[in-house]
């Protein structure tokens, strides 16, 4: 998106691979594209044995050194297993304890440091490690064990299974227990904690980059977060298999009796990071890795509000009528995006001069930025091969030689939007001068929106003659509607945008295409960087179809397959570092949420999809360290409904990112379209806008510390068994209760309510609850369910606002949501909103506890939010009594009981912000 700136049941056939007769149960299965391999075989296998151990730094570092057994020709079930092996062990904190095992004798590819930047160098004691590591030799294969320190209790161990190390394959397998509540290993669209049984099937977790229109279940989506999070009754922790090569994860594919997890990998290195989390506190193993995969980017202000797109805006007129109707349907709308509509026949840094001219879009541009509203589009990773056409982009990266290239040193050619297209090698020591090569001024755009940067391709594998696959799929495709004219009026208050569907059915091609040149690499090789022996669980066949051949070689010597999944994330990290602007990628790595934010792909506009949003947010936010994350509202498939549409608002509403986008093919979807959807979104924002500067803390909170921005139930409640599963609920900030309504046609919900003190949001009626699931019926189709949980203090604006910039000169009221013991607290973070990283001086942090029915505000007001920007009142909830007099440091206030719903609300009338303590006598 953007950043902050410092500026503005399965039949097989015998393989032919290396067996003894033993082995010789692993096939490709017909029509599927993963591997099927006996467990028994692997089970079988030798592993290793510990030849020498070695304690370093006054036992803050184990090595072990690990062989064959003698006699053992090793398991060679995917080609001969290496022969020695080096463990190291290493105690960096107190919560965190390294493991790796890598080849002995040879360098193997490992995630470069410049992409997943390890920590400085620091041990601790194993006395003060939260963790214990333990192993086990000879007779048996080596194995290891990691507990908790305090009780023992096994959280990961290998025991009873032999690892398996060779060059294209590794394998190794963790016990799970009988009843593991297991999250992550994402992405994808399953609930968010895994069904690990499955029906009796197990399942499998594809981690392979690629473009997954529709967000299938059990599939390999977009991006690769390989880190799991166990949560039990005793506590909570967490495992990350730092490694960017394909790998299948099978979850209790052995036996019903054999709970498990096992990693097979088609390359690189195990590299594993364990992270005690916490007996009580599950949101500790979301910090933990935070800080060795980097803190979450902070996001501007801006940023937080309402922003709409479709793949669709034909021309500038099309863009300029949606940004008037929102205008005059009163909707708030803070962001206008264009996909790649806007350009000249799909062409990357280009504007399209009949559909979109560079002085109609800048007027739209200025037009938005009068009214304090910004501007971003969307630019994709692959650049047309249009050699001597004089297209700039291919030209200025072919002189810096900057584009990915085939083993014989020819360009790698994928077909993209624009027909045949070559693709930007990240780790090329120039790619960044030409990312960055901004001769134009062009268009002063806001924002970077990136995709198809898995990288993506239209070619399946072989892709042997891109030319013809992009004449057969008649890209770039040819506009189907005539450009308006170049001086069409814009912006003259008349509204209602004309949006139809077009149909990529029409040919084209063009003068470079009809050439046909085909690539000396066109013939395919037998590599086994393209058809490794182990075939990974890839949704659309070979590891190199539809993306960019993995035999590619980068400048740095690596081949895209170990760096495949790396892709997108050097893509993002390059777009923020170079242009002091954002991006939205479709993350593909771990530690990417350093840099950018997630949108969950082009989902559907089913209820079903709806629902899985909600997974989708949390293993984001709450595991995987990506905090700005959001869905495409009402969908971005198929057509969406008004009563969808309207849901999904006020869903939205509560998406770290709000964006309604869809696609070309399908009926309009803006918030102004239906009668209901309109109400719904007015009432959503509202909202929204009002829990703005709640919803900016925890960001802030999640960028200095990792604590998730939106949480799942049992991170409040870890020992309620009842919260384990639920993933139609969420916390989004620290202390507000979302409950949606989830199903179709209905205006009635079930959710649970922990064992608490809660009160209804907005009107603060007290709810008390023993931890039980409630039905609430006459939920209106613009009405979301909202608690507070008994403890907090929200700090809201008075009001709403058309714009954040004009959000922000609102004053703020602080609610007082005590416990049962009658205490809360809460916080509230204030900066400029664009600053990147600002001086402690010029931001202002407010702390707010209540207790024995006194109110104290304090902190350091070093941002200077205005005259008029002050508290102006406070509600204090679940007052049984009115009192005699409140307050306001030391002087009487006035005050307005309301004996049915328990609310007191005191008028402060304080004009800026500043400390203060209120008492209620």
């Amino acid at each position: 998106m953007w950043w902050r700136t410092s500026v503005s049941g399965v039949a097989f056939a015998v393989s032919s691979t290396l067996f003894s007769s033993l082995f010789a149960t692993v096939a490709h299965v017909p029509g599927v594209h993963s591997v099927y391999v006996d467990p028994a075989v692997l089970e079988a296998c030798p592993g290793y044995v510990a030849n020498k151990v070695a304690v370093a730094r006054g036992g803050s570092e184990l090595r072990v050194d690990l062989g064959l057994p003698k006699n053992a020709k090793g398991c060679g079930v995917f080609g001969p297993d290496v022969e020695k092996l080096s463990l190291v062990v290493t105690y960096e904190t107190a919560t965190r304890l390294h493991v790796k095992i890598v080849d002995a004798n040879s360098t193997r590819y490992e995630v470069p440091e410049d992409v997943f930047p390890r920590p400085k160098s620091a041990f601790v004691s194993p006395q003060k490690s939260e963790l214990k590591f333990s192993y086990t030799s000879a007779p048996n294969p080596f194995s290891f064990t990691i507990s908790r320190a305090r009780t023992n209790e096994v959280l990961f161990s290998t025991k009873g299974h032999a690892f398996i190390f060779e060059d294209q394959y590794l394998r190794l397998k963790t016990s799970l227990p009988q009843t593991a509540n297991v999250y992550g290993l994402g992405e994808h669209s399953h609930p968010f904690r895994l069904d690990t049984d499955n029906g009796g099937q197990g399942l499998v977790r594809t981690l392979w980059s690629r473009d997954s229109f529709g967000i299938p279940q059990d599939s390999n989506l977009y991006g690769n977060h390989p880190i799991y999070i166990d949560h039990r009754s005793t506590g909570t922790h967490g495992v990350f298999l730092l490694n960017s090569n394909g790998m299948d994860i099978k979850l209790n594919q052995t036996s019903a009796r054999d709970r498990s997890l096992e990693y097979n990998v088609i390359g690189g290195v195990f590299d594993f990071y364990f992270f005690a989390g916490s007996q009580t506190n599950p949101a500790a193993v979301a910090q933990q890795y935070a800080e060795l995969s980097g803190f979450p980017a902070e996001f501007p202000y801006w940023g937080l509000g309402f922003h709409q797109c479709r793949f669709g805006y034909k021309n500038y007129v099309n863009v300029a009528n949606v940004i008037e109707s929102y205008a005059a349907a009163g909707i708030p709308l803070e962001t206008m995006w264009t996909d790649i509509d806007y350009m000249q026949d799909r062409l990357i840094f280009t504007v399209d001069p009949q559909y979109f001219p560079m002085n109609r879009v800048r007027e739209i541009v200025s037009h938005l930025h009068a009214n304090n509203q910004k501007y971003i589009v969307m630019t994709d990773p692959a650049v047309a091969y249009h050699p001597n056409s004089g297209y700039e982009a291919l030209d200025r990266g072919t002189e810096l030689d900057v584009f990915l290239k085939n083993p014989n040193g020819s360009y790698h050619l994928g077909v993209v939007w624009p027909g045949v297209t070559v693709f930007p090698d990240w780790f090329h020591p120039k790619v960044g001068e030409w990312w960055n090569d901004d001769k134009d001024a062009g268009i002063d755009i806001d924002g970077v929106w990136i995709d198809m940067n898995e990288p993506a391709s239209f070619c399946d594998f072989p892709c042997t003659d891109p030319y013809k696959t992009a004449i057969d799929g008649n890209f770039p495709p040819k506009r189907d509607t005539e450009p308006p004219a170049p001086d069409a009026p814009i912006f003259t208050g008349s509204g209602a945008a004309s949006i139809s569907s077009r149909s990529l059915g029409s040919t084209h091609s063009s003068a470079y295409l009809s050439k046909r040149q085909l690539d000396e690499s066109a013939e395919l090789p037998d590599d086994k960087l393209l058809v490794p022996p182990y075939a990974i669980g890839n949704t659309v066949g070979a590891i190199s179809s539809r993306t960019a051949y993995t035999n590619v070689v980068q400048a740095n010597n690596l081949t895209q397959y170990d760096t495949h999944n790396l892709y997108g994330s050097m893509m993002s990290s390059a777009t923020r570092l170079t242009r002091s602007l954002s991006s939205s990628p479709v993350l593909p790595f771990t530690g990417a949420g350093k840099h950018v934010g997630k949108w969950l792909g082009d989902n559907l506009s089913t209820w079903e999809q709806y629902r899985l949003s909600i997974a989708g947010m949390l293993n984001f936010a709450s595991i995987f360290n990506v905090p700005m994350v959001g869905s495409d509202v009402c969908g971005f498939g198929d057509n969406t409904t008004e009563t969808l549409c309207a849901r999904w608002a006020t869903l939205g509403a509560f998406n770290p990112f709000f964006r309604n986008h869809n696609i070309d093919t399908g009926i309009s979807q803006e918030f102004y379209i239906w009668n209901l959807t309109t109400k719904a979104a007015k009432s959503a924002i509202d909202i929204r806008y009002r829990l703005l500067d709640y919803l900016y803390t925890g960001l802030h909170e999640a960028h200095v510390s990792g604590t998730p921005v939106l949480s799942p139930l049992f991170y409040s409640y870890p020992k309620d068994t009842a919260t384990f599963g639920i993933d139609l609920q969420f916390f989004y900030g620290p202390s507000l209760l979302v409950s949606p309504v989830t199903e179709e046609n209905t205006t009635s919900v079930k959710f649970y309510l922990p064992r608490d003190s809660w009160y209804e949001f907005p009107g603060l009626v007290t709810v008390q609850s023993k931890g039980e699931w409630v039905t609430k019926d006459n939920v209106d189709y613009d009405q979301i369910p909202l608690h507070i949980k008994g403890g907090s203090i929200l700090p809201l604006r008075n009001e709403s606002a058309m714009t954040t910039t004009e959000l922000r000169t609102k004053p703020f009221e602080i609610v007082v949501a005590p416990s049962s013991q009658g205490t809360a607290e809460g916080a509230l973070y204030l900066d400029d909103g664009e600053t990147l990283n600002p001086a402690q001086s010029k931001t202002t942090q407010v702390t707010f506890e209540y207790k024995n029915k006194k109110l104290s505000v304090k902190g350091k007001f070093g941002y200077d939010a205005g005259f008029s920007v002050g508290w102006s009142k406070v509600k204090v909830a679940g007052v049984d009594r009115a009192p005699k007099n409140v307050r306001v440091d030391g002087r009487s206030v006035q005050s307005k009981y309301d004996a049915s719903t328990k609310v007191l609300e005191i008028e402060v009338a304080i004009q800026r912000l500043k400390a203060f303590e209120l008492v209620l006598a």
